[in-house]
């Protein structure tokens, strides 16, 4: 991964973080002929993970009948999710704490390596 790389797919890479119609966009634009990039692959692997994770657990969380689990919940993933936008955004390639390397291996063929 160069500085040219990090430039080049740095848009897409904030894009994934928004929502997950985000990491949709941000995936098809990545793979544009001309605008393939493995910074936003990396970006768009933790995202969509994030994405998912926090869908998965949210239906999980919700039959929680507590404000305290769903607030601690919530407060998790704004967490990760914030350190992996500014991560994007300060053109970084780390990966989030706890799951991050988990997303990695597991969506390893989505994108670029």
């Amino acid at each position: 991964m160069n500085e040219q790389d990090i430039e080049r797919g740095r848009n897409n890479a904030i894009i994934s973080y928004l929502t997950i119609i985000g990491v949709i966009v941000a995936y098809y634009m990545n793979n544009e002929d001309d605008k393939k990039s493995v910074f936003a692959s990396f970006h768009i692997r933790q995202s969509l993970g994030l994405w998912l994770t926090f869908w998965a657990l949210g239906y999980i969380i919700g039959s929680f009948d507590s404000w305290l689990v769903t607030s601690s919940f919530y407060l998790f993933f704004a967490v990760l999710f914030i350190y992996g936008f500014i991560n994007a955004i300060n053109r970084k390639a780390q990966t989030v704490p706890l799951v991050g390397e988990l997303y990695q291996k597991i969506f390893a063929n989505l994108g670029y390596k």
